[in-house]
């Protein structure tokens, strides 16, 4: 590390917006920070919390989030202050802008300065309407204060030829989605589903099951191989793991039209024993990067106002109703 992380700041922007805001790594959790740093500058799909309230994150192009620790926590994201940025294992940067409902830990990096607050709120209320209702897409670009934008993709090697060739497609595949909403996606979402799936040709359900299943299988199941991978798991229950885990979300969601997704993970499964560890941990975390890309775009292409009549009753008003 070549300087603290505290006094380096970083701007957040929505060029579609028009806002940008600043926020400074202060020093908590220096290698989450580095880590950033190191990966500035990049682009990604803008996300709003569905559940947990007023916060924004977005996948960031940083495998090693996966698996860092976190020196610091909050005990209670709650309770921290608006603007507070923070880095996640699921490889996610977030920001806390307003109120939030959901108790959690959370890992600290950085705090945007008290004069762009207004701004990110502003910010946080655009993308929770484009993520709601409007579903035109919002681009986010962190870059180090002062200097110009950009993006890329991290590229990782393996030894093993075909875990090589299998890496290399997953990250031109990963570029092709990252900024743009992936066709086999559009297609579900506008009802195009070749295997038919959707019980009497209903398509919503359909749109929920792929939803909850693509998240738990970039989260979990990819992300917890990269920690077990990390933390010295023996190679066999890896390999083991590794089956058990992906392989039977990965054909149902081909099924429902995710086919390259499909695709890849055979090939994985295929090559998965003549994989060392540094060969399977560049392969996971690749894989772990294209999934948790597929989520954001699933998270903003389903059609969430489609409940838009059904709101939560407060106790309050749930007795003047008996």
């Amino acid at each position: 590390m070549s300087e603290s992380s505290s006094g380096r700041h970083i701007e957040i922007a929505w060029p579609a917006l028009g806002i940008t805001v600043t926020a400074e790594l202060d020093g908590r959790n220096e290698e989450l920070a580095d880590a950033l740093w190191e990966a500035l500058p990049y682009r990604s799909l803008q996300g709003h919390a569905l559940v947990a309230g007023e916060h924004l994150y977005h996948v960031a192009p940083i495998p090693s989030l996966l698996h860092v620790p976190a020196q610091t926590k909050i005990a209670d994201r709650r309770d921290a202050p608006d603007g507070t940025v923070f880095l996640s294992a699921l490889q996610h940067l977030g920001i806390k802008y307003g109120t939030l409902t959901e108790p959690m830990p959370a890992a600290p990096v950085g705090r945007i300065r008290a004069q762009d607050l207004p701004a990110l709120l502003e910010a946080g209320r655009a993308v929770w309407d484009s993520v709601y209702s409007t579903k035109e897409p919002i681009l986010v670009e962190v870059r180090k204060a002062g200097t110009e934008g950009g993006h890329r993709i991290p590229h990782l090697t393996a030894a093993d030829a075909d875990a090589n060739r299998l890496i290399h497609d997953v990250h031109a595949e990963t570029e092709r989605i990252w900024l743009t909403e992936p066709v086999e996606l559009a297609e579900l979402h506008r009802g195009v589903i070749p295997s038919g799936a959707g019980s009497f040709e209903t398509v919503l359900p359909t749109l929920l099951f792929v939803n909850g299943e693509t998240r738990p299988l970039g989260y979990a199941s990819y992300g917890g191989l990269v920690r077990a991978a990390v933390q010295d798991m023996p190679m066999d229950s890896l390999r083991h793991m590794a089956r058990l885990l992906v392989g039977v979300p990965a054909e149902f969601l081909g099924y429902c039209g995710l086919e390259p997704l499909w695709a890849f993970t055979q090939r994985f499964l295929a090559c998965l024993d003549h994989l060392d560890r540094d060969d399977f941990l560049a392969v996971v975390s690749q894989l772990a990067l294209y999934v948790n890309t597929l989520g954001a775009w699933n998270l903003h292409l389903y059609p969430w106002d489609s409940g838009d009549h059904l709101r939560q009753h407060r106790p309050a008003e749930v007795g003047s109703q008996s």
